[in-house]
């Protein structure tokens, strides 16, 4: 039988956060969002448009669902982070030859050299970030076990 609570002791809500998985990687989310934020400003991206334009970086158009996928998000949100670097130049959209409803995704050579010269930023922080932690690729291994 479930215990009903009508007051929620502090000692919970101190168990609680120290104990949450979803706060403790929301805590670090948004840390590591904002390092690689602050690196990347120089270059007027942000670490999601980073994100975004590395996942295009392939020897052909992806369609936009395994895009959407791999970056863990639907395709309205992904139609719309696409819009500003369609805006720059940085990305092209166009029509999927094999499916006139679908659209492929491309970097444009802005976009490849825009890639290139935050690829260096985004290695020198990442390394640093990794030199905090204990097992980096057994954190990167159970982050990954939890997106599936």
């Amino acid at each position: 039988m479930a215990t009903k609570f009508t007051d929620v002791p502090f000692e919970i809500t101190l168990m609680v956060r120290d104990t949450c998985l979803c706060l403790a990687v929301q805590q670090a989310a948004r840390t590591l969002a904002r390092v690689f934020d602050e690196a990347l400003q120089p270059l007027g991206l942000t670490n999601g448009q980073f994100s975004l334009l590395m996942s295009l970086n392939r020897p052909s158009p992806p369609p936009m669902g395994p895009v959407a996928d791999l970056l863990a998000m639907d395709r309205t949100t992904l139609t719309a982070a696409l819009k500003p670097l369609t805006r720059r130049g940085l990305v092209k959209v166009v029509v999927d030859p094999a499916d006139r409803r679908g659209r492929r995704l491309s970097l444009t050579p802005a976009g490849r050299k825009l890639l290139a010269a935050a690829f260096p930023i985004w290695k020198l922080h990442h390394r640093k970030l990794e030199k905090r932690l204990k097992n980096p690729a057994g954190l990167h291994a159970d982050l990954m076990l939890l997106s599936q």
